[in-house]
């Protein structure tokens, strides 16, 4: 195994997917000469050529439109959204077009897009630079959407996510692009499935993207205590495995849900709902969440206010071991 960070674990896989099929075109806003403002696509315009990296105009709902008449002709197109607040003006496209359009044509049309989103915060950027937008997309039948958490994820879920025939929303955490791991010879279960990161017995923490991480951090905290957390990166938020997830719950009985999205009608809601209709036998306690607040994100000074941390994540297990 070797040794890489998140950003280059998604740059190599673009790149053996770019090398594995010609029609593999990426277009985005300054990814090519620059490599991207996080550095992602860096060296691939210069070995792959301007007509398969091609810099855009800054222009969303441009990109996207322009993706949908490619991929229309037989491209898979891969987009980058600089920030994951620029995507609203691209945001008609992917919800009215994108997602529906396979099943408008009775099968016939593929939309098999990529949209790359850096996503959350953690580093310190200006408005519009820091949200956590996933759960429109999830909301919206037609789109996969999922979610890496380190380097091994990051290679091979780029590259399943590139040969998916379906349009899929491919979430990035920002502030851990450059977090170190190891990558593996070959991807953890296929497109849409979650993973158990560390076996416990107490209580099931959930979580996906940068969360991951904090959740990892809270469970080892926990162990000292004498806690057994056993921590599942989700990796697919539309659609949900509920095998993994209901499997966990039923052994540990008690499920907190961890994301940086606000709590309100976020991600943790579907899997409080989902936990409580088919597994509510099994609860020792209700299905906590841990979340942003439901106000817009804050001024970079207060934002880690704002994000949960190890410390809410930890109160969040005492109360669920408490009932």
């Amino acid at each position: 195994m070797s040794t890489t960070t998140i950003a280059k674990g998604i740059t190599s896989g673009l790149r053996a997917a770019m090398e594995k099929d010609p029609k593999v075109v990426l277009m985005g806003e300054d990814i090519g000469k620059l490599g991207g403002v996080f550095r992602v696509t860096e060296g691939l315009q210069k070995d792959f050529g301007e007509d398969r990296v091609i810099d855009t105009p800054l222009a969303e709902a441009g990109i996207m439109g322009t993706a949908i008449g490619m991929a229309l002709r037989g491209y898979r197109p891969v987009v980058e959204i600089q920030f994951d607040g620029f995507v609203y003006p691209a945001f008609d496209h992917i919800v009215s077009q994108v997602a529906k359009l396979h099943a408008r044509s009775l099968g016939y049309v593929k939309m098999p897009i990529v949209i790359r989103i850096p996503f959350g915060g953690g580093i310190g950027a200006v408005e519009h630079h820091s949200e956590s937008n996933e759960t429109y997309f999830a909301h919206t039948a037609g789109l996969k959407v999922v979610a890496c958490s380190n380097p091994h994820d990051a290679h091979w879920m780029i590259q399943q996510a590139i040969e998916s025939d379906d349009p899929v929303v491919f979430y990035e955490p920002k502030r851990r692009y450059w977090d170190k791991g190891e990558l593996g010879d070959g991807p953890d279960g296929a497109l849409g499935t979650a993973r158990v990161l560390r076996p416990g017995t107490d209580v099931t923490l959930l979580a996906y993207g940068p969360m991951v991480k904090t959740c990892l951090q809270a469970a080892q905290a926990a162990e000292e205590e004498g806690r057994s957390l056993e921590v599942i990166d989700l990796r697919s938020l539309s659609p949900l495995d509920g095998e993994a997830i209901l499997a966990s719950v039923r052994k540990t009985g008690r499920a907190v849900v961890v994301h940086e999205a606000s709590t309100f009608l976020g991600i943790g809601s579907e899997i409080s709902a989902m936990v409580t209709e088919e597994a509510f036998h099994s609860l020792e306690a209700p299905v906590l969440r841990v979340g942003g607040y439901n106000v817009p994100y804050p001024p970079s000074r207060l934002e880690e206010e704002f994000l949960p941390d190890l410390d809410r994540v930890l109160d969040a297990v005492d109360r669920s071991l408490a009932y």
